[in-house]
């Protein structure tokens, strides 16, 4: 049996060696996809993340501390410059515990300081003042950051001491670059504690300072000193400064600009966004004749550079000045041009915040992977160490090889938990994915019954009913601070939500009374407080039946609303109209509308999945035709109690 053992631990050091040697020569492709990473930093974070895996796990089972430091650096750097600072942080913070270095230590508190976590970073930089050997660019970095820290927490006296202190430093070691942002930061605390000729000073100061950097810093320089002047209502000097960016933003390229680290975003020095500001800066004097080109350049800048954004303010803008000016024909055609831009960037936000929740699940993997790969790592030196003590210690007494089962035992135990943990964080993370999911379904409201019922009021006030506006207004602002307040809840009380459809069903009714007649029916017995249901779920369905069902029809339709109480633990809502019919309603619509609504039907059908899913089928729905000739529409809506 001994013999055996001996055997047995013979090969497995036999392995260990063999790894040791293939860990030695991989020690140069481990920097390689490091090198690799930093390439891809600032233009793909996904192939840049999976370089850093790789480094990673080239590293072996038994890693060493500093190039696994190195690796964990590298990830931070790459999450912070995506401004992922939760990420950056924790792998900052695996770093240091890997090795501590006081580079990685700057970075830690840089990423605290951009996540607005003022105290943090100031305790874990107090201690380095008394580090002697940081170099001087370290140096200065750390006064910058104490700095921050205490600018962050109003403290502006204290932020200036320590900016000066490394504005000292920066000119006797010649470190030009951190000159002009030492400069630029004093300019902001001054300006912050409303002390306008110190911040004139050191503004001018470092505009000139930015001149010696590259092209792109300067632009950036320029552009927040511009909006200093307009904080100032100094238009004229804001104007040009602004007109001087836009000659030097012709000789850049675009995309080199927006890659430039520091900028706050690619878009606030883009000639569509100057054109813009300096068109804002003229308005503020009333010069609306020089401010309309810069408007117009602005908006065909945007248009072709496919920024909605800009073109959207701008083309609003442009609409009150041709107001201002009396030309009504040309401010309206430019009103309507800018209510299609918001109805088209309401669509691009929707596929926007889809493709970032595309993007964070994908994150979310790779960071699970590393994290896995940092798991495995730990375990298999742990084997590791144990099966060296195992082997060590075969020769001593039955006391202590009885000790060496119980550490095996005990490892099996810590494996079993570390299972059930990461099997739980998987259930909590499923939880947290369906929480974020209802929160970002539930904002969405339909823009366009808001813009509709504010144009109401708008022919209200025109036909001089200032009554029947503020009554439309206060019961429309009634509505909709009711939606805000109910937004955060997954359910509320049924009874809470058939006064939130009477007061919305109303609303509709008053601006279209001709089409239809409406009744809410709730049957006598039915126990309706018993019941909670997702707030503004039966809405949509009533606006479908209102807007794309009853108001096509000829004559005046009817809206039936009817509350019914099958046993103790469900409850049906069925909700008919007699319009038009769906097929028809479909052949009436736009491509556009017909979008639009296959987007609000998604919306909430999603919401009834993810509902289902937590809470075990409470939901129900059944859409068919009223009449078998194809008009009109039913909708049964099934709604059991939670605690079934």
């Amino acid at each position: 049996m001994k013999a055996i053992r001996f055997l047995i631990f013979g090969l497995f050091f036999i392995c260990i060696s063999a790894g040791a040697q293939s860990r030695s020569s991989s020690g140069n492709t481990h920097e390689s996809y490091l090198d690799s990473a930093n390439v891809y930093k600032k233009t793909d974070i996904e192939k840049s993340i999976d370089f850093v895996a790789q480094s990673i796990a080239q590293l072996g089972k038994n890693a060493n501390a500093v190039a696994l430091a190195k690796s964990l650096s590298v990830l931070g750097e790459i999450y912070q410059y995506h401004q992922q600072y939760d990420l950056a942080i924790t792998n900052y913070k695996d770093a240091l515990e890997a090795h501590k270095t006081s580079k990685t230590t700057l970075l830690l508190a840089e990423a605290y300081n951009l996540n607005s976590q003022y105290t943090e970073a100031k305790d874990l930089l107090t201690p380095l003042l008394k580090v002697k050997t940081l170099i001087p660019y370290q140096k200065v970095s750390l006064y910058e950051f104490l700095g921050d820290s205490y600018l962050g927490q109003g403290q502006v006296e204290k932020a200036v001491s320590f900016y000066q202190e490394g504005v000292k430093l920066a000119q006797m070691n010649q470190i030009t670059p951190k000159l002009a942002d030492l400069n630029s930061k004093i300019a902001d605390a001054y300006a912050s504690d409303n002390k306008l000729i110190e911040a004139d000073a050191f503004y001018d100061s470092s505009l000139q300072l930015s001149k010696k950097l590259a092209p792109e810093r300067a632009l950036q320089e320029k552009e927040k000193v511009a909006d200093y002047y307009n904080q100032k209502n100094e238009y004229g000097a804001e104007i040009q400064l602004r007109k001087e960016s836009l000659g030097e933003l012709n000789q850049l390229s675009r995309s080199k600009v927006a890659k430039s680290r520091g900028l706050p975003k690619a878009d606030s020095i883009t000639p569509q966004r100057i054109n813009y500001k300096i068109a804002n800066a003229y308005i503020a004097q009333d010069k609306y004749d020089e401010a309309i080109p810069y408007l117009k350049e602005s908006i065909e800048r945007a248009d072709t550079e496919d920024d909605l954004v800009v073109q959207k303010d701008a083309t609003r803008k442009l609409s009150e000045v041709l107001e201002y000016k009396g030309e009504y024909t040309k401010a309206l055609e430019t009103y309507r041009n800018y209510v299609a831009l918001v109805d088209t960037l309401y669509i691009r936000k929707e596929q926007e915040i889809s493709r970032a929740a595309r993007f964070n699940r994908e994150i979310s993997a790779k960071q699970s992977r590393i994290s896995g790969l940092e798991q495995e790592r730990e375990l298999s030196q742990s084997k590791y160490d144990l099966a060296r003590t195992e082997s060590q210690l075969i020769e001593e007494t039955n006391k202590r090889q009885k000790w060496v089962i119980y550490s095996l035992l005990g490892g099996i135990v810590l494996l079993g938990l570390a299972t059930f943990f990461f099997y739980r964080s998987n259930q909590q993370q499923k939880l947290a994915n369906n929480l974020l999911a209802l929160k970002s379904l539930r904002s969405q409201m339909n823009p366009h019954f808001i813009f509709n019922a504010l144009n109401s009021v708008n022919n209200y006030i025109a036909k001089s009913d200032e009554r029947s506006a503020n009554r439309y207004l206060s019961e429309f602002s009634t509505l909709m601070r009711s939606v805000l307040e109910n937004s955060e809840e997954d359910f509320i009380p049924l009874t809470k939500e058939l006064e939130l459809l009477k007061l919305y069903i109303k609303l509709e009714h008053s601006r279209f009374p001709e089409k239809f007649d409406y009744e809410v029916k709730v049957e006598e017995e039915a126990d309706v407080a018993a019941f909670q249901i997702p707030p503004m779920l039966l809405q949509p369905y009533i606006e479908n039946a209102i807007w794309h069902g009853l108001r096509y029809k000829e004559e005046k339709g009817y809206l039936h609303i009817e509350l019914e109480q099958n046993d103790k633990e469900s409850i049906v809502i069925t909700i008919t109209d007699n319009g038009i019919g769906r097929k028809k309603s479909a052949e009436l619509k736009t491509r556009n509308q017909r979008k639009q609504k296959s987007k609000g039907m998604g919306n909430i059908k999603k919401r009834i999945e993810i509902l289902n899913d937590m809470y075990k089928n409470k939901l129900g729905v059944q859409i068919s035709d009223l009449n078998e000739d194809g008009t009109g529409t039913k909708v049964i809506f099934t709604l059991r109690n939670k605690a079934a």
